[in-house]
């Protein structure tokens, strides 16, 4: 009912001077959030620098995580209370042991085309001619954000399907996004998944080129995932927390993507710079706030099928998205 509910007060939500659709918590209660720096997330950085979680009486205190796979354990310790992460093999094990967590809203989606989450193949690899196809990587370099069974894998995965090509095939090196700019400006990778706006700077800096992208047109890779026990115990929080990313999900479309104050939250919290943000296609973000389910099923699928997961059947997504 929780996420059902927020939804259907969102349509109601169509600008920021307006009052709020449900009374702000008064006094404040306090939200503790913690995020992986991509551009995916975008949502929660105007939320958050445009006063939205103010406007519904929330306290955001919010920290940045190398990848999802840390945020996973801060949530089930109850540490946080919501994370801004990938959808991950720990998380689908845990789901499939019981894990309490649930999805109550996506983050970015992937463009249908142009999109800003490429393979990017180091420049000198592409000049000698030493990588001219997706079958020349094989036995290459590959980085990924979040190893094994990470939202970087399944896109790995998404990338070498057309050659015929496992991530098996490479040699698949753990490595954050914020990372990747020096680990190709100093050759540790022939190629990596990357997402904007960091793949932007690689290709600025002259050390990358863009080698494939498009591979999960319209697909949630990351989500905001919420603890049991915020979301049974505070459910108050959590509807206004997402109608604050619902809110600024919709003063982010079109060309109000490019707000002057959009573009400060995208600095402030990705540490990444304006050329980049202004050179890169965005990512979708949905208005209404919407889950797809298909996407998350062939994410589920492709790890299963990759032997990242511990059991065989598919999973039950009542057990992962918060949609009662």
């Amino acid at each position: 009912m929780l996420i059902l509910l927020a939804l259907l007060l969102a349509f109601s939500v169509v600008a920021q001077d307006e009052e709020p659709v449900v009374e702000p918590l008064d006094p404040p209660e306090t939200i503790r959030i913690a995020y992986v720096p991509i551009m995916k997330f975008a949502p929660l950085y105007v939320a958050a620098e445009r006063g939205l979680f103010e406007k519904y009486g929330l306290e955001a205190e919010i920290e940045t995580v190398s990848s999802g796979t840390e945020a996973i354990a801060f949530l089930a310790e109850g540490q946080i209370d919501v994370g801004g992460i990938a959808i991950v093999t720990s998380l689908w094990n845990g789901w499939n042991q019981g894990l309490e967590i649930r999805i109550i809203a996506p983050g970015g989606l992937e463009p249908l085309e142009n999109s800003p989450t490429q393979l990017i193949v180091r420049s000198d690899l592409i000049e000698s001619g030493e990588v001219e196809t997706l079958e020349d990587l094989e036995g290459l370099t590959v980085g990924i954000a979040g190893g094994p069974g990470s939202g970087g894998e399944y896109l790995l995965a998404k990338a070498l399907e057309p050659a015929d090509l496992t991530i098996f095939d490479v040699e698949m090196v753990n490595i954050s996004n914020a990372d990747m700019p020096l680990a190709f400006a100093n050759g540790a990778l022939d190629a990596a998944i990357v997402g904007s706006p960091f793949a932007d700077q690689i290709i600025a800096e002259g050390d990358g080129v863009t080698f494939a992208t498009d591979f999960t047109p319209g697909l949630m890779t990351v989500a905001f995932v919420g603890s049991s026990q915020f979301i049974t115990e505070r459910p108050e929080v959590a509807l206004r927390f997402v109608l604050a990313l619902t809110e600024a999900s919709r003063l982010m479309q079109g060309e109000d993507y490019y707000d002057p104050e959009n573009i400060e939250a995208y600095i402030t919290y990705t540490n990444t710079t304006e050329e980049a943000i202004m050179n890169a296609v965005p990512f979708v973000y949905d208005p209404n706030m919407v889950i797809p389910l298909d996407g998350l099923r062939d994410v589920e699928r492709t790890h299963r099928e990759n032997g990242r997961t511990e059991y065989d059947e598919p999973i039950d997504l009542d057990n992962v998205v918060e949609l009662s």
